[in-house]
């Protein structure tokens, strides 16, 4: 699995010249350190697709200020991952799975 193309491929999908313009995704960092991931579902094949929130924690006492860490979930139609710094591979991999399975 290519994340990156996966994600490519299907925002690409979703561009129908209206979609774009309202709605995307986003990739960002957090400042303890670690990524955030949000995809607008609206207008998607994933609007009202239901997902079960995962939280994953490896560490000291599973303490969420240790770098191995993500958490997804879905809230007002966006997807929302955020994780350590080594993990935004597995973000963008449970949303693809999260889709594949969905879309």
């Amino acid at each position: 699995m290519n994340e990156l193309e996966d994600i490519e491929a299907w925002y690409r999908a979703q561009c129908d010249g209206d979609w774009e313009h309202s709605w995307g995704v986003k990739i960002g960092t957090l400042d303890n350190p670690g990524w955030s991931l949000e995809v607008n579902l609206v207008g998607t094949s994933l609007e009202e697709a239901s997902f079960e929130p995962l939280e994953h924690c490896i560490g000291k006492d599973s303490n969420p200020d240790d770098e191995d860490w993500y958490v997804c979930k879905v809230e007002n139609k966006v997807f929302k991952g955020f994780g350590g710094p080594h993990r935004l591979k597995t973000i963008l991999q449970k949303f693809l799975e999260w889709q594949k399975n969905n879309g």
